[in-house]
């Protein structure tokens, strides 16, 4: 897998395999953001934890994705809190706005060297009905008292360099990063402040014994009076029925050669991250070694060169010419979680247990504040939380989900084609 993050992240802390038992408070299931921000941050309250991760911590989408610090929900705020009520709508819609903040404030606390800037998102639109749907977005947005801007044709021109956009809103709060730096510095943090993290173990059991619960390695248990289990897109059958309650997604990225400084004026002068408003979305920015990442949906399975995405590399030439010609060195991606009705899920399915995951593409910055909750939820059960804490629900017909979305891609791949 030609993952750029491999060639440019900061070195991951030394992990190894649980051998043996381990008593614990708390037991975290999966090393992407969640789970290691959740034992970060509960360790730093004074808990005992134990991690375990199949593979290594950011292995998965959150050491592949698309570096973008974006703030909010995947509905518009009115929407949830219509969905949720004035008070836990409002709630939802301010720890999800203030997310980014929560992310760049525990980087400069933590020393974390991860190429953060926070230059703002831009959400731009191609169709009128895309730039209506972004319009409504920055008036609830600015009702709100958020540091939002919307944009015509002309002013976004000169922020991208392209004249593909119609309108845009700008929204100062987020920014990006190298998510593999980033979450390989969660790691490093856990660890110096207590946390056991233990790379290649692969949980393949969990049980309630004796009033504790254990967690079967093959190599070894963990014994804890509480889980979190975080284990996002790459969700297995560890618990009954979790994985029928998300859609695992495959997101794909190209990344160019380090471009000349006049290419990245030409392409991004602001450095706003940048993701567009449709059914299918494309998203972009350039990194701190000045080169081009754009990503959006690809193939079905993981990818280990740009070839495989070609759709991604000619949409970016079409958008800056100066990128005839350009070498596109890597091309990868990752599996995220999608949830039927586009909000992260929070379960409690039995006491003592915990689960988060379904970020619907907006995992960096709501994955980092997400785990800070769960750890806060587990010290102080009786404090209001900011989130729906719901029952497990499986997707209907989940088995043919493959086909499903498919479907789903070239049909908004079309209606944003014809704008409809």
């Amino acid at each position: 897998m030609a993952n750029l993050y491999r060639d440019t992240a900061q070195p991951a802390p030394d992990t190894s395999p649980l051998d043996g038992d381990a008593r614990a408070d708390i037991a975290v299931v999966g090393g992407g953001i969640t789970g290691l921000s959740a034992a970060l941050h509960a360790a730093e309250a004074g808990a005992t934890v134990v991690l375990l991760e199949a593979e290594e911590p950011g292995f998965g989408a959150s050491g592949r994705n698309g570096g973008q610090v974006n703030p909010g929900l995947k509905p518009d705020p009115d929407v949830v809190e219509r969905d949720f009520g004035a008070d836990l709508g409002g709630r939802m819609n301010a720890l999800a706005g203030n997310a980014p903040k929560f992310v760049f404030d525990l980087i400069k606390r933590l020393a974390i060297r991860c190429e953060a800037r926070q230059n703002g998102t831009l959400r731009a639109a191609v169709r009128a009905k895309h730039a209506a749907a972004v319009r409504s977005t920055a008036e609830q947005l600015m009702r709100r008292g958020a540091p939002v801007e919307f944009l015509d044709g002309p002013a976004v021109t000169r922020l991208t360099g392209t004249d593909r956009y119609i309108a845009a809103m700008l929204d100062k709060r987020g920014g990006d990063l190298n998510p593999l730096s980033f979450a390989r510095g969660l790691a490093r943090a856990a660890i110096a402040a207590g946390t056991r993290v233990h790379s290649g173990t692969r949980v393949r059991a969990i049980a309630s014994t004796d009033g504790a619960w254990r967690l079967d390695t093959g190599r070894g248990c963990v014994r804890a009076a509480h889980v979190v289990i975080a284990t996002n897109g790459y969700t297995d059958g560890l618990w009954p029925q979790l994985r029928g309650t998300i859609v695992p997604l495959f997101g794909a990225i190209a990344a160019t050669e380090r471009l000349s400084d006049a290419a990245c004026h030409a392409i991004m002068p602001m450095r706003s991250v940048l993701y567009e408003s449709g059914a299918i979305t494309v998203y972009y920015r350039l990194d701190a070694q000045q080169r081009l990442l754009i990503g959006g949906r690809g193939p079905m399975r993981e990818i280990a060169a740009p070839a495989a995405v070609p759709h991604l590399t000619a949409y970016a030439r079409k958008l800056w010419p100066v990128l005839e010609g350009v070498d596109w060195t890597h091309g990868w991606g990752g599996r995220l979680a999608m949830t039927r009705d586009h909000y992260p899920h929070v379960h409690e399915p039995a006491r003592g247990v915990l689960i988060c995951l379904g970020y619907n593409g907006r995992g960096v910055a709501m994955a980092t504040t997400m785990g800070a909750q769960l750890a806060r939820r587990i010290a102080h059960p009786a404090d209001p939380f900011d989130m729906p804490v719901t029952a497990l629900q499986r997707i209907p017909l989940h088995p043919f989900w493959p086909i499903a979305v498919k479907a789903a891609v070239a049909h908004g791949r079309i209606a944003d084609l014809l704008g409809v």
